[in-house]
């Protein structure tokens, strides 16, 4: 029954269609997570270049050019260029949507078209079919009773298959009709993202070339700067020599107190952990790594551990024992955990600092112009301990801090939460 098998649904066509769908709906909603993940980094990368603008604000009524200057003008134009990509990213997965949504229409348009050509060879089929007598005719001419009677369930069911593929058509022309929508709504979201980015990329250049004006100055004053920078690494080099007597002292009484109380193979190592207190507190310490707060309520790190050429200065290596924290004016420094203050030191040029043991761990916070604690003294996590440093002439303080393993220097940035 040929003209039967017209009206007939393509099942191949169907699955085609299906998996065509299928891979839209995949790709619309894995562009919709992106998209999401990109907006959410843009949003982060701007509110770090706010800050850093408010920083250079607060710098910037100085007549003093710092490094702290520097600084800020290297992270901001660092974020700039890191924001652009990422709108750049934003751009490239649009248009990629935008291109899914173009292959949708010419979809659901083509599926548009099967559907009308198919309405229309029903309509042309009812028109020649529409008498009661060319009905009868239809079902009469059969060749045997089966045949009959399939002919005659065809005829009682093709008024409602009209009725559904009229639906269809419908159905289509409106998805048809909300895709050129979103895809117009796409192509405007698209133009405003490319105009944000242009104006990204002159602000780019304005901040590039505020910072060579910047470094023109300071290769200027570089003597002076030289000669602070000697001042200060003298004054933290006796710091650090302090620091370091103090936790092998320490260190030493423990041993001879662990040995004279019984304790055997007592080490340097293991003298801080030889009691279950201390050990739960170590354990704890370390099982809390890359999860301790902050030294201070809100801060950056703007130089970090070990060895590293200086921002401004060519030829010239700064060694850092651990990591300094850029903070507001006034910052208060806190204890990263609980633990016992071992000692306070005051090294003049360097100002104070504080150690405080955590089991076979210490935090050592450093460049404080006030202590808010004293030896022997338990602190708790995030405890106010001190009072951090601030630079008139720069507007901002900052805290120096270090975490040691009995006498092994670790890198506090890994111990640190996501700020």
């Amino acid at each position: 029954m040929n003209s039967l098998s017209i009206y007939l649904p393509d099942m191949k066509r169907c699955i085609k269609v299906f998996f065509v769908v299928l891979f839209f709906f995949i790709a619309g909603s894995s562009f919709a997570q992106s998209k999401k993940e990109l907006e959410k980094k843009k949003q982060q990368l701007q509110r770090e270049i706010d800050e850093t603008n408010k920083q250079l604000q607060a710098t910037s009524k100085s007549k003093k050019l710092t490094s702290v200057q520097v600084n800020a003008l290297k992270k901001k134009i660092r974020l700039r260029q890191e924001l652009v990509n990422t709108i750049d990213g934003e751009l490239n997965a649009l248009s990629n949507q935008i291109e899914t949504t173009s292959g949708e229409i010419t979809n659901l348009e083509h599926k548009m078209n099967q559907l009308k050509s198919e309405y229309a060879n029903m309509i042309l089929f009812a028109q020649r079919n529409q008498g009661s007598y060319q009905r009868m005719m239809f079902v009469f001419a059969s060749d045997n009773f089966n045949q009959a009677y399939k002919r005659l369930k065809y005829l009682q069911q093709y008024s409602e298959d009209r009725k559904r593929q009229a639906i269809l058509i419908d159905s289509t022309q409106n998805q048809l009709a909300s895709k050129k929508r979103v895809l117009e709504v796409q192509k405007v979201e698209k133009t405003s993202l490319r105009n944000t980015e242009v104006k990204q990329k002159q602000n780019l250049e304005i901040d590039k070339k505020q910072q060579d004006q910047v470094l023109a100055k300071l290769q200027d004053n570089e003597k002076q700067l030289k000669k602070q920078l000697e001042e200060k690494q003298r004054a933290k080099r006796k710091l650090d020599k302090a620091i370091d007597a103090m936790i092998r002292k320490e260190i030493e009484n423990a041993k001879k107190k662990a040995t004279a109380s019984g304790k055997k193979n007592v080490t340097n190592s293991n003298v801080f952990s030889l009691t279950p207190e201390a050990q739960k507190l170590s354990s704890n310490f370390a099982g809390n790594k890359g999860k301790l707060p902050w030294p201070v309520e809100k801060g950056r790190i703007t130089s970090s551990f070990g060895e590293h050429p200086h921002p401004e200065l060519k030829g010239i290596v700064v060694k850092n024992n651990g990591v300094d924290i850029q903070s507001s004016p006034n910052s208060q420094a806190r204890s990263v955990f609980d633990g016992e203050v071992t000692g306070v030191i005051s090294i003049p040029g360097a100002n104070s600092a504080v150690i405080v043991r955590h089991g076979e761990y210490l935090s050592v916070y450093s460049n404080l112009e006030d202590v808010f604690v004293k030896k022997g003294d338990k602190v708790t996590t995030r405890q106010k301990i001190g009072k951090a440093y601030t630079d008139s002439d720069a507007g901002i303080s900052e805290l120096h801090l270090e975490i040691w393993k009995g006498t092994s220097k670790l890198d506090p940035s890994g111990w640190l939460a996501r700020n």
